[in-house]
């Protein structure tokens, strides 16, 4: 069922007011398959085997199956590509994963022969992605989306054009009392002293450059980077042998950077053809053309904490059952952004001018705010095959709509909670994993995982109006994530090495802004698919004492 402009009105600009939205949180919560090369080589499916410096970030319980200490770090290479369209961005990036020490205390007791404690650094998740694209002949601008969406649309009525004006203190996610998309837009000066706008006000309205008999291009440019870091401590032990289990806390280091540029190229646009009194110029689209963009920079930034616990029971020698639990992490956040809007406008090939608006009047603006990422559960089994094989089977559970914001106080924004519950589902992680031991020193490993899509179908077949913050309409998403994983292990005496070669596959939609639905009927939205091709070659160094 198509959501109607009551549920824009209901949650949509009042969401202006926060640091982030739904879309942002669900990027900031995101992980993805690092660790060990071990673990990696195996698809990461260990959560009933333990044994490994990763298990500490999936299944605690995996440090109660270590009988000796262990200090070991990994290293690798990682060759990404995105492509969009036809347009194909490559990177390379050293990063390391992994390094960690567990603790082994042989306690004289039958009933808890061993206490363990840990201490590891592991990166969960990598944001460097830049792609670039451009869609042809699109069915609807984002100045149009702007002047309904963030204007007219007002549950409070519609904005007038001085409510537009730019004042002092240009905040655009914590003042909530105006559409800041729509004043980056909106009287923008121009070289001789005039002013227009990608937005302007036409009998009351706002209106965009999209009309009847206007056709034109669009281009995009993404470019992430960052990381998220963990930092754990953890304790465990076994109880007879039989029941393996582990605590561990988690420290969080997130810091992500998006630079992102929107583009159009409009033909026949319909723009002011005198810039000197933006109230009276008339608007006209004969022999025009409006070459507009809109860029956003966002810096986010923050510390959080999570809490994890796990339990591995061996009934049998050749049987193992893992399960694990792991809180949100509980993020206090900064961010600082920026935005500026360009037009240059023609008409029968002649320049009549060219304009710019920055927020803040040029300058970084910054907010804080807290965020709570998903719950997670993990059950396992996995199963010995006398003294040479290994085959474990991994189930993940993430409960994206338990997802929250809140302000430095975390009560949370009963908006971005609807808009979370509205937008999300749970996405569900199979990981499949085998080692084989070909002797004693050498072993062969390989392994499969993928993840489902986080979003409810409807946003996907672009059934909701979806609602953001401050000056930036874009949002995306993952479709599916796929892993397709090697390797090899070398063991003598006290030292070890191991060799991982790990194919992510990742299908994402970019979204220029939300399609429109309303009871007047459908705007259609400019999205594009994203696919990402990466390549991780992963080595560890360790030893066991």
């Amino acid at each position: 069922m198509k959501k109607k402009v009551f549920a824009f009105l209901l949650c949509g600009l009042p969401l202006m007011i926060n640091a982030q939205d739904a879309f942002d949180v669900l990027q900031m919560s995101q992980t993805e398959l690092r660790g060990t090369s071990r673990f990696q080589s195996m698809a990461g499916a260990f959560g009933a085997l333990g044994g490994d410096l990763s298990t500490l970030t999936q299944n605690p319980g995996g440090i109660g199956v270590y009988r000796n200490s262990d200090l070991g770090i990994t290293l690798s290479l990682d060759c990404n590509s995105s492509k969009s369209g036809v347009d194909k961005m490559s990177e390379t990036k050293f990063n390391v994963n992994n390094v960690g020490y567990v603790g082994a205390i042989r306690l004289d007791s039958e009933v808890m022969p061993n206490l363990n404690f840990g201490f590891t650094y592991n990166r969960l998740h990598s944001y460097n992605r830049h792609y670039i694209g451009g869609v042809g002949n699109i069915p609807y601008s984002m100045s149009n989306f702007i002047a309904d969406e963030f204007v007219n649309l007002n549950p409070y009525g519609p904005y007038t054009p001085d409510d537009l004006l730019e004042t002092d203190n240009f905040d655009p996610y914590i003042d909530g009392s105006a559409p800041w998309a729509a004043i980056v837009t909106y009287d923008m000066p121009t070289r001789n002293g005039g002013s227009v706008g990608i937005i302007n006000s036409v009998d009351g309205f706002m209106r965009g450059l999209y009309g009847y008999g206007t056709y034109g291009d669009a281009y995009y440019e993404v470019d992430e980077r960052g990381h998220a870091d963990e930092y754990n401590i953890a304790l465990g032990g076994n109880i007879a042998n039989k029941v393996y289990w582990g605590l561990d806390v988690g420290i969080m280091d997130l810091d992500y950077r998006s630079y992102q540029i929107y583009e159009e190229d409009l033909n026949n646009a319909f723009i002011m053809t005198d810039d000197h009194d933006l109230f009276e110029s008339p608007i006209d689209n004969e022999n025009t053309r409006a070459d507009w963009s809109l860029t956003n920079y966002l810096h986010s930034e923050g510390t959080g904490v999570n809490f994890k616990l796990g339990l591995i029971w061996r009934p049998t020698q050749s049987l193992r059952l893992g399960a694990a639990v792991h809180t949100p992490t509980y993020y206090d956040m900064r961010d600082t952004y920026f935005a500026q809007a360009n037009l240059n406008a023609y008409q029968n090939g002649n320049e009549l001018y060219r304009s710019s608006k920055g927020t803040n009047y040029g300058y970084d603006y910054s907010s804080t705010y807290t965020i709570s990422t998903p719950w997670h559960f993990l059950g396992s089994v996995a199963g010995v095959i006398g003294t040479k094989g290994i085959i474990s089977l991994d189930y993940e559970y993430v409960a994206n709509q338990t997802m929250r914001v809140g302000n430095d106080s975390r009560h949370n924004y009963p908006d971005v909670t609807y808009n979370v519950k509205d937008y999300f589902k749970p996405s569900h992680i199979i990981r499949l994993g085998a080692e084989y031991r070909v002797d004693p020193n050498w072993s062969l490993r390989a392994g499969y995982s993928y993840k489902t899509t986080q979003v409810e179908k409807g946003v996907d077949e672009y059934d909701y109006n979806i609602s953001t913050v401050g000056s930036n309409p874009t949002y995306q998403y993952d479709n599916s994530v796929q892993y397709i994983t090697c390797g090899a292990g070398y063991h003598y005496k006290s030292f070890y090495t191991d060799l991982a070669y790990v194919y992510k596959m990742r299908k994402s939609v970019y979204n220029a802004f939300s399609p429109i639905n309303d009871e007047y009927g459908y705007e259609p939205n400019v999205s594009a698919d994203v696919k990402d091709n990466n390549h991780r070659i992963s080595l560890t160094l360790g030893m066991r004492f």
